[in-house]
């Protein structure tokens, strides 16, 4: 695979070997300031590979280190995810800078291709199981909101990287969701759904604050339609297909 080097001083050693890949959006006005400020080493962030949006990649820290991307956060009990994964960066200014017409800045189409090659690459030498493909909002749901719900997670499963619930048919759902302020059995179920895929949440049988965090982060991913923190019939199904999936998925590897 073709790509640049740009090394960035920002590294230590990995204290785990690599399972996971974690998704990122820069978050900044352009590639050129996010590329500078992953090799600023007053910064003290970087990431493996950065990917513009004419799909060019530049490696930033070789895969064998631990580069400072994640943050703090967890996934599936684990936490340190920075000794556990592989960062990609990707040039898009998210919900910090919007396009003109105010909404989510688009993924070009060579950027996206580039994105799902880079990710095709690492999986084939590293032994990263699908329910450890995440955004980085989904590890650290109450910090971020990347890679966005305007990121291709459908097709990227499509292809071959994570997974993708099959749809809910809309006649086949019933009943009200889950409200806020809601308490009791349905919620400490949604919220245990949720522990199994690997969110951090606690057990608390209501519809909190946190709870109502980890809901949007799980829409953003799978519900890109409607990020509200609220569980409608559909959001529901779908965190029970997901569950499913992720359980599948780990008693065949």
């Amino acid at each position: 695979m073709d790509m640049q080097d740009a090394p960035s001083p920002n590294f230590d050693e990995r204290k785990h070997d690599v399972d996971m890949l974690v998704l990122h959006y820069t978050g900044m006005e352009n590639g050129a300031l996010a590329l500078d400020r992953l090799r600023d080493p007053e910064a003290k962030v970087s990431s493996h590979y950065l990917v513009f949006e004419n799909g060019d990649i530049v490696r930033m820290v070789p895969e064998s280190l631990r580069a400072w991307h994640a943050g703090a956060g967890s996934w599936q009990g684990d936490d340190d995810l920075n000794s556990r994964s592989v960062g990609i960066e990707i040039v898009n200014g998210g919900h910090d800078f919007l396009a003109d017409d105010g909404a989510l800045p688009a993924y070009p189409e060579a950027q996206v291709q580039a994105v799902l090659a880079l990710c095709k690459f690492i999986l084939k030498r590293h032994n990263i199981p699908m329910s450890r493909i995440v955004g980085h909002s989904d590890i650290a749901p109450a910090r971020k909101t990347d890679p966005g719900e305007h990121f291709p997670w459908e097709r990227f499963a499509k292809a071959g990287v994570g997974v993708w619930p099959a749809q809910p048919d809309p006649d086949g759902l019933m009943g009200k969701g889950v409200e806020a302020g809601d308490d009791g059995a349905a919620v400490e179920r949604l919220q245990k759904a949720f522990a199994e895929i690997g969110y951090g949440i606690k057990l608390t049988g209501k519809l909190d604050a946190q709870t109502m965090t980890v809901v949007r982060a799980f829409q953003r991913r799978f519900v890109q339609d409607r990020v509200t923190g609220l569980v409608d019939l559909k959001t529901a199904a779908l965190v029970e297909a997901v569950r499913s999936l992720y359980a599948s998925s780990a008693a065949s590897a």
